[in-house]
């Protein structure tokens, strides 16, 4: 009799236990890292006339009418970027970006590493101003990345996508704080978003990208102003 109510126990108890499996548990809380504390200072990175202060392939990157030009003619095995000089861990960035021959995204890279060594040939496949940290991407194939790590990082690029122009000049304006990142296309906020391994993040360069591709393909940038350690924890563009 013993053993009979045992196992009635058991089987009354089933459903119980199973409501506390982790599946049928609610999802856990993000990770919130909060901003850091440091000097709040707006600095142009672009002068509008030269690339002072950055660094990449002088023969992708050129300065033309106040903008910014990337442009490749040849195929880009890799990725590469315009990088600042500075490191950065929490800043706003603002600038405009238009993307003007091919169909591929640009995007800005930001809390990560320049990586030279990503291939066997860097000379060969122009690895050396290659990076692999976060990437927010526009004009097309909005949303985030995590450049040689975790791939796709999960934001949504509709938002983006309806207020982007494919082959106009976008207003941009990224907020990166703690452990969060918030994008503005236009006026409208797009993208909210907090890493769950902050642990990813770092102070690192601002890099603007060219694409790989196997065609022509360029880009304009201007603008380009950054603020560290933001004064307003908010999207200062959303109208």
């Amino acid at each position: 009799m013993r053993h009979l109510a045992a196992l009635l126990a058991v089987l009354i108890a089933g459903p119980a236990f199973a409501q506390e499996t982790p599946a049928a548990k609610k999802k856990a809380d993000p990770v919130v890292v909060a901003p850091l504390k440091g000097e709040s200072k707006t600095t142009q990175l672009f002068d509008g006339k030269t690339l002072a202060g950055w660094e990449g392939y002088e023969d992708l990157w050129s300065v033309k009418d106040g903008a910014i030009v990337a442009k490749n003619t040849a195929p880009l095995k890799f990725s590469t970027y315009l990088l600042t000089k500075g490191k950065y861990t929490d800043f706003r960035l603002t600038f405009s970006a238009k993307l003007v021959e091919s169909e591929m995204h640009s995007g800005v890279a930001f809390w990560g590493e320049v990586r030279p060594s990503v291939s066997k040939e860097p000379a060969k496949d122009r690895t050396e101003h290659t990076y692999a940290g976060h990437l927010v991407m526009f004009p097309s194939g909005y949303g985030m990345y995590d450049l040689f790590g975790r791939n796709g990082l999960p934001v949504d690029g509709k938002p983006a996508a309806k207020v982007g122009k494919q082959h106009d000049w976008n207003e941009v304006e990224i907020l990166a704080q703690g452990n969060r990142v918030r994008v503005a296309v236009n006026g409208t906020a797009v993208v909210d978003y907090r890493d769950a391994k902050p642990e990813t993040i770092r102070e690192a360069p601002i890099g603007l990208q060219l694409h790989s591709n196997t065609v022509a393909q360029e880009i304009h940038f201007k603008g380009l102003t950054v603020e560290t350690f933001p004064k307003d924890d908010k999207l200062v563009t959303v109208k």
